[in-house]
């Protein structure tokens, strides 16, 4: 139930972000659910391998370099899933922030909510 409510967060997240940042698009609800999936597995498999052979150029850049992987990740998700599309890299890091803070925000709320409540005396 809860990895359900992730990813619907994570959907949501994505259609705020399509209308916030210029070059980010998502045709329709589905297409961004199949997104949030897409990008999560992406996250979970591909995007590890890449910080392990950029670890170099990530302590030079001081973890900066991470965005641009981060816009990567982004666009190689666009590729894969029809119905997504960013027009370029910066338009890809710029929605991997904004997304980032979307997901701080709400999963902070979703956290809170299930949180079990205080027991008093």
């Amino acid at each position: 139930m809860r990895m359900l409510l992730t990813i619907i967060i994570s959907a949501l997240g994505l259609l705020i972000v399509s209308y916030v940042v210029p070059g980010f698009s998502i045709t329709t609800f589905w297409a961004a659910l199949l997104v949030a999936v897409v990008l999560g597995l992406v996250n979970a498999f591909i995007r590890p391998l890449f910080i392990l052979l950029t670890l170099p150029l990530n302590i030079v850049t001081l973890g900066l370099f991470t965005l641009v992987i981060n816009g990567l990740m982004i666009m190689l998700v666009a590729w894969i899933v029809p119905g997504f599309s960013v027009d370029g890299l910066w338009a890809a890091i710029l929605a991997s922030v904004v997304l980032w803070l979307i997901s701080m925000i709400t999963h902070g709320f979703a956290k809170a909510a299930t949180r079990p409540a205080p027991r008093t005396r």
